[in-house]
């Protein structure tokens, strides 16, 4: 008895169930379009199909079903995506509902459309377009939003947040990376140490010069991020001054630069590497030696200064004879000492420099005309100045490939 009501049990289970299915909707999936993706048309369609029998409404037509129709008939092997074929391939399947779309692989993203036809009213029945992350690996997952979406059916938020597209602010069309060259023409007034040395006569190892310098140069810019209102620019700046007064010091300084705002108003900074003369010498800043207030001594100044009034005493001739001249303080009896300086009799060496600068580059179409001014800053002067030039916007390339 208890074997009969078994078997009975699992017959009336399996006539309920083939009940059900017999009363659900059948559903066939159609090879979508794949563009500028890995994955084979194939592979697409079995995403769908897995999708709409997740959500247990249909009964869904495979691969295997689907095969004698679409071997029988040469427009269902190939670009059947438009709504006649695709209601054409339906009846002949005999289902209600086909399904298709595209997955198109657009840069930064991946672009899915899908296309639900109802076949007995040869219409378009619901479609969907949605733009998600270049993440291929998850393109069953993305199958999986747009369905659920289509049905009203709940999706998993943090889901949707890991799939979607996020639109950022990106370089757009007329800022990309930018490279711009061009002249510059400038004028600085000396400061500090350098105006002291451009004001000093010849004899005193000075420039004897008025302390302002006109420059004449170059500048190579890169820009390496751009957005609509910011720009960062890698500057390098090849520069002659003094030409004007004959003398020639040349320099070349590298800045980074920041750009705001669609106005241009820019701020650089950054070292600046020059070529000059240096000897060691002091400043007799109490005229101590009697020519004058701040009378320059290089170190050879100071032996034939010293050698001229100090050779015959005897407290700097040692007992052999030789003469041992005296140190400036020892001379002066004040905190006289030998450091660097400038000097034009001296040996040249390298020297760097700190420079800021603030400016605007005004537009005109694709000529660029940027005026800046500037501080340099060495440890004890200077120079402080501006500067105006031209470029023309020669090429560019968006940043995001």
């Amino acid at each position: 008895m208890k074997r009969l009501l078994l078997v009975t049990g699992l017959l009336f289970a399996c006539f309920a169930n083939a009940q059900e299915n017999s009363t659900k909707p059948s559903f066939a999936v159609a090879k979508p379009h794949v563009q500028e993706l890995d994955i084979p048309q194939e592979i697409a369609a079995k995403f769908i199909q897995l999708e709409l029998i997740k959500l247990d409404k249909y009964n869904v037509y495979d691969e295997f079903d689907m095969a004698e129709v679409i071997q029988d008939s040469s427009e269902f092997k190939t670009n059947c995506f438009g709504i006649n074929c695709l209601t054409r391939m339906g009846r002949k399947l005999n289902v209600d509902y086909i399904i298709s779309g595209s997955f198109d692989g657009l840069g930064n993203k991946i672009a899915i459309s899908l296309k639900w036809i109802d076949v007995k009213r040869g219409e378009l029945h619901m479609a969907m377009v949605r733009e998600f992350d270049n993440q291929e690996m998850e393109i069953q997952r993305m199958v999986e939003v747009m369905l659920k979406e289509m049905h009203q059916l709940p999706v998993s938020k943090e889901l949707i947040t890991r799939l979607e597209f996020k639109n950022e602010l990106i370089t757009s069309n007329n800022v990309g990376r930018i490279n711009n060259s061009g002249p510059r023409l400038g004028y600085a007034f000396l400061v500090g140490d350098m105006y002291q040395y451009a004001r000093r006569p010849v004899n005193q190892g000075g420039l004897d010069i008025f302390p302002g310098v006109s420059m004449i140069g170059y500048q190579f810019e890169k820009q390496y991020v751009g957005t609509e209102n910011f720009s960062a620019l890698l500057e390098g700046i090849f520069n002659f001054s003094g030409l004007e007064q004959g003398i020639f010091i040349p320099s070349f300084t590298l800045l980074n630069g920041f750009r705001f705002g669609k106005a241009g108003w820019e701020f650089a900074f950054g070292p600046s590497f020059n070529l000059r003369k240096i000897n060691q010498g002091f400043f007799d800043s109490q005229n101590s030696f009697g020519k004058g207030a701040d009378y320059y001594y290089s170190d050879n100044d100071w032996y034939n200064y010293a050698q001229q009034n100090y050779s015959t005493d005897t407290n700097y001739i040692d007992q052999w004879g030789y003469f041992y001249p005296p140190t400036p303080a020892e001379a002066s009896g004040e905190d006289y000492y030998f450091t660097d300086q400038y000097d034009s009799r001296g040996r040249v060496q390298l020297g760097t420099t700190w420079v800021f600068g603030f400016g605007r580059t005004f537009t005109a179409g694709a000529l660029n005309i940027p005026v800046n001014l500037f501080y340099s800053s060495s440890r004890n002067g200077g120079m402080i100045g501006a500067s105006v030039g031209f470029n023309v916007q020669k090429s560019k390339k968006n940043i995001n490939r």
